[in-house]
């Protein structure tokens, strides 16, 4: 248990870290691939993120979409690829290989689609090299370079102002 925290300690330690050296991609770039990082504990309704690629005119193919719960049960049927705590380890160090193949994709935007304030979600969406990171997280600013506020379940207005915002940037 007292590993439990150290260990927690030692990511958010990471966090901040990888946030101070962060440099922000100045790039003007058309959005070509999105990665989308949810919580399997908050949503459930994975088909919405296939709306996203058609509200932004992306192929489906272009969408790469990971799950992150903290356990899985054996019977429990969920989201593939699902990532749980036992991928992550001590100061950021990610064990499974395709997660960390997934976070080395320089994606022309990230979707850290989570409401809920965890650090195992927080250390997957720094840890990626993605260019432009968007998200619904407003408890930590420096995470995402924007933030829209809506709820979990209203995905719809997600998808529009993540439009509207991609279009002002000139990235549509």
């Amino acid at each position: 248990m007292i590993l439990k925290g150290f260990k927690e300690k030692s990511n958010k330690n990471y966090i901040n870290f990888q946030l101070r050296n962060r440099v922000v991609s100045q790039s003007n770039s058309k959005v070509k691939r999105i990665g989308v990082l949810f919580n399997a504990e908050e949503l459930t309704n994975v088909p919405v993120f296939n709306t996203l690629a058609e509200g932004l005119n992306i192929n489906k193919t272009n969408v790469e979409v990971i799950a992150f719960k903290s356990q899985v049960d054996k019977e429990e049927k969920v989201f593939s690829p699902t990532y749980t705590l036992k991928h992550l380890g001590w100061k950021g160090n990610i064990k499974e290989a395709t997660l960390k193949q997934f976070l080395n994709v320089e994606f022309d935007v990230l979707i850290s689609y989570y409401k809920n304030d965890t650090t195992p979600l927080k250390l997957l969406t720094v840890a990626s090299k993605s260019k432009f990171k968007v998200g619904i997280l407003e408890t930590d600013e420096r995470i995402n370079d924007l933030i829209i506020k809506t709820e979990i379940n209203d995905f719809k207005t997600f998808t529009s102002e993540l439009k509207k915002y991609l279009n002002i940037l000139n990235k549509i």
